[in-house]
Protein backbone atom coordinates (compact mmCIF):
# COMPACT_ATOMS: atom_id res chain seq x y z
CA UNK A 1 0.00 0.00 0.00
CA UNK A 2 1.38 3.36 -0.90
CA UNK A 3 0.58 6.45 1.11
CA UNK A 4 0.11 9.63 -0.93
CA UNK A 5 2.12 12.67 0.04
CA UNK A 6 -0.02 15.32 1.68
CA UNK A 7 0.52 19.03 2.01
CA UNK A 8 -0.08 21.12 5.13
CA UNK A 9 -3.70 21.73 4.09
CA UNK A 10 -4.44 18.04 3.44
CA UNK A 11 -5.01 14.77 5.29
CA UNK A 12 -4.50 11.21 4.13
CA UNK A 13 -7.67 9.23 4.73
CA UNK A 14 -8.86 5.69 4.16
CA UNK A 15 -12.28 4.13 4.51
CA UNK A 16 -12.68 0.57 5.74
CA UNK A 17 -14.67 -2.01 7.65
CA UNK A 18 -12.93 -2.59 10.96
CA UNK A 19 -12.60 -6.25 11.92
CA UNK A 20 -14.26 -6.49 15.35
CA UNK A 21 -12.95 -8.17 18.46
CA UNK A 22 -11.89 -10.76 19.25
CA UNK A 23 -10.90 -11.29 15.60
CA UNK A 24 -9.16 -7.93 15.16
CA UNK A 25 -6.71 -8.55 18.00
CA UNK A 26 -6.10 -12.09 16.77
CA UNK A 27 -5.33 -10.94 13.22
CA UNK A 28 -3.09 -8.11 14.45
CA UNK A 29 -1.15 -10.60 16.59
CA UNK A 30 -0.83 -12.98 13.63
CA UNK A 31 0.50 -10.15 11.44
CA UNK A 32 2.97 -9.26 14.18
CA UNK A 33 4.06 -12.92 14.58
CA UNK A 34 5.06 -13.15 10.91
CA UNK A 35 7.16 -10.01 11.34
CA UNK A 36 5.11 -7.54 9.31
CA UNK A 37 6.19 -4.11 10.56
CA UNK A 38 2.76 -2.69 9.63
CA UNK A 39 1.08 -4.82 12.31
CA UNK A 40 1.33 -2.06 14.90
CA UNK A 41 0.18 0.76 12.62
CA UNK A 42 -2.62 -0.72 10.49
CA UNK A 43 -5.61 -2.19 12.34
CA UNK A 44 -7.18 -5.28 10.68
CA UNK A 45 -9.77 -4.12 8.17
CA UNK A 46 -11.45 -4.63 4.80
CA UNK A 47 -10.53 -1.64 2.63
CA UNK A 48 -13.31 0.33 0.97
CA UNK A 49 -11.12 3.28 -0.11
CA UNK A 50 -7.35 3.15 -0.52
CA UNK A 51 -5.24 5.89 1.10
CA UNK A 52 -6.39 9.17 -0.44
CA UNK A 53 -5.25 12.76 0.03
CA UNK A 54 -8.15 15.08 0.93
CA UNK A 55 -8.03 18.85 1.42
CA UNK A 56 -8.98 19.92 4.95
CA UNK A 57 -11.66 22.17 3.47
CA UNK A 58 -13.26 19.08 1.85
CA UNK A 59 -13.41 16.84 4.94
CA UNK A 60 -16.96 17.99 5.79
CA UNK A 61 -18.10 17.24 2.24
CA UNK A 62 -16.41 13.83 2.38
CA UNK A 63 -18.12 13.02 5.69
CA UNK A 64 -21.51 14.07 4.28
CA UNK A 65 -20.92 11.77 1.30
CA UNK A 66 -19.90 8.87 3.56
CA UNK A 67 -22.98 9.42 5.75
CA UNK A 68 -25.18 9.20 2.64
CA UNK A 69 -23.47 5.99 1.52
CA UNK A 70 -23.97 4.50 4.99
CA UNK A 71 -27.64 5.51 5.06
CA UNK A 72 -28.24 3.86 1.68
CA UNK A 73 -26.85 0.49 2.78
CA UNK A 74 -28.15 -2.03 5.28
CA UNK A 75 -26.10 -4.12 7.72
CA UNK A 76 -24.83 -7.45 6.43
CA UNK A 77 -22.79 -10.44 7.56
CA UNK A 78 -19.14 -11.05 6.64
CA UNK A 79 -17.38 -14.36 6.90
CA UNK A 80 -13.60 -14.46 6.73
CA UNK A 81 -12.19 -17.88 5.96
CA UNK A 82 -8.87 -19.25 4.83
CA UNK A 83 -5.95 -17.51 3.21
CA UNK A 84 -4.81 -16.58 -0.28
CA UNK A 85 -2.19 -14.42 -1.94
CA UNK A 86 -1.93 -11.79 -4.65
CA UNK A 87 1.52 -13.12 -5.65
CA UNK A 88 3.13 -12.85 -8.15
CA UNK A 89 1.41 -9.53 -8.89
CA UNK A 90 1.79 -8.20 -5.34
CA UNK A 91 3.64 -9.66 -2.30
CA UNK A 92 0.54 -9.90 -0.09
CA UNK A 93 -1.05 -12.71 1.92
CA UNK A 94 -4.61 -12.14 3.05
CA UNK A 95 -7.63 -13.70 4.71
CA UNK A 96 -10.46 -14.21 2.24
CA UNK A 97 -13.92 -12.67 2.46
CA UNK A 98 -16.03 -15.73 1.57
CA UNK A 99 -19.43 -14.25 2.50
CA UNK A 100 -20.50 -10.63 2.42
CA UNK A 101 -18.25 -9.69 -0.50
CA UNK A 102 -21.26 -8.23 -2.33
CA UNK A 103 -21.98 -5.91 0.60
CA UNK A 104 -18.32 -4.84 0.67
CA UNK A 105 -18.40 -4.20 -3.08
CA UNK A 106 -21.58 -2.10 -2.80
CA UNK A 107 -20.06 0.02 -0.06
CA UNK A 108 -16.74 0.42 -1.86
CA UNK A 109 -18.52 1.43 -5.07
CA UNK A 110 -20.61 4.00 -3.20
CA UNK A 111 -17.65 5.38 -1.27
CA UNK A 112 -15.60 5.85 -4.47
CA UNK A 113 -18.12 8.27 -5.98
CA UNK A 114 -18.67 12.01 -5.59
CA UNK A 115 -15.84 13.75 -3.73
CA UNK A 116 -13.92 10.46 -3.44
CA UNK A 117 -14.25 9.36 -7.09
CA UNK A 118 -11.13 7.61 -8.32
CA UNK A 119 -9.95 4.97 -10.74
CA UNK A 120 -8.73 1.66 -9.35
CA UNK A 121 -5.34 0.25 -10.28
CA UNK A 122 -6.71 -3.29 -9.82
CA UNK A 123 -10.28 -4.61 -9.65
CA UNK A 124 -11.74 -4.32 -6.14
CA UNK A 125 -11.26 -7.52 -4.13
CA UNK A 126 -12.36 -7.40 -0.47
CA UNK A 127 -9.86 -9.04 1.86
CA UNK A 128 -7.92 -8.59 5.13
CA UNK A 129 -4.15 -8.28 4.68
CA UNK A 130 -2.07 -10.34 7.12
CA UNK A 131 1.41 -10.07 5.56
CA UNK A 132 2.84 -7.69 3.00
CA UNK A 133 6.21 -6.96 1.37
CA UNK A 134 8.04 -9.73 3.22
CA UNK A 135 10.39 -12.46 1.94
CA UNK A 136 8.66 -15.30 0.08
CA UNK A 137 9.36 -17.86 2.82
CA UNK A 138 7.68 -15.60 5.38
CA UNK A 139 4.70 -15.04 3.09
CA UNK A 140 4.50 -18.81 2.57
CA UNK A 141 4.45 -19.37 6.34
CA UNK A 142 1.72 -16.73 6.79
CA UNK A 143 -0.33 -18.40 4.05
CA UNK A 144 -0.14 -21.71 5.90
CA UNK A 145 -0.75 -20.20 9.37
CA UNK A 146 -3.86 -18.34 8.22
CA UNK A 147 -5.31 -21.18 6.12
CA UNK A 148 -7.59 -22.32 8.94
CA UNK A 149 -8.73 -18.88 10.07
CA UNK A 150 -12.51 -18.51 10.31
CA UNK A 151 -14.60 -15.62 11.63
CA UNK A 152 -18.15 -14.43 11.09
CA UNK A 153 -19.42 -11.01 12.19
CA UNK A 154 -22.12 -8.45 11.54
CA UNK A 155 -21.13 -5.33 9.63
CA UNK A 156 -23.20 -2.47 11.03
CA UNK A 157 -20.85 0.42 10.20
CA UNK A 158 -17.72 1.49 8.39
CA UNK A 159 -14.96 3.83 9.48
CA UNK A 160 -13.01 6.79 8.13
CA UNK A 161 -9.37 6.55 9.15
CA UNK A 162 -6.63 9.17 9.10
CA UNK A 163 -2.97 8.40 8.65
CA UNK A 164 -1.09 10.13 11.48
CA UNK A 165 2.31 11.77 11.27
CA UNK A 166 3.53 8.82 13.36
CA UNK A 167 2.49 6.41 10.57
CA UNK A 168 -0.46 4.96 12.50
CA UNK A 169 -3.95 4.68 10.99
CA UNK A 170 -6.66 5.78 13.45
CA UNK A 171 -10.45 5.78 13.28
CA UNK A 172 -11.71 9.37 13.27
CA UNK A 173 -15.36 8.76 12.42
CA UNK A 174 -17.76 5.82 12.27
CA UNK A 175 -20.75 5.71 9.91
CA UNK A 176 -23.66 3.46 10.91
CA UNK A 177 -25.30 1.54 8.10
CA UNK A 178 -28.97 2.16 7.42
CA UNK A 179 -29.07 5.27 9.59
Amino acid sequence: MSIPEVGPDERCIGVALAVPEPYGDWLAAARSRVGDPAAASIPPHVTLLMPTAVRLTDVGLVDEHLAQVAAQNQPFVVRLHGSATFRPVSPVVYVQVVAGAEGCERLADGVRRGPLAQDLRFPYHPHVTVAQRLPDDVLDAALVEMSGFDATFDVTSFQRYEHGEDGVWRVVRTFALGS
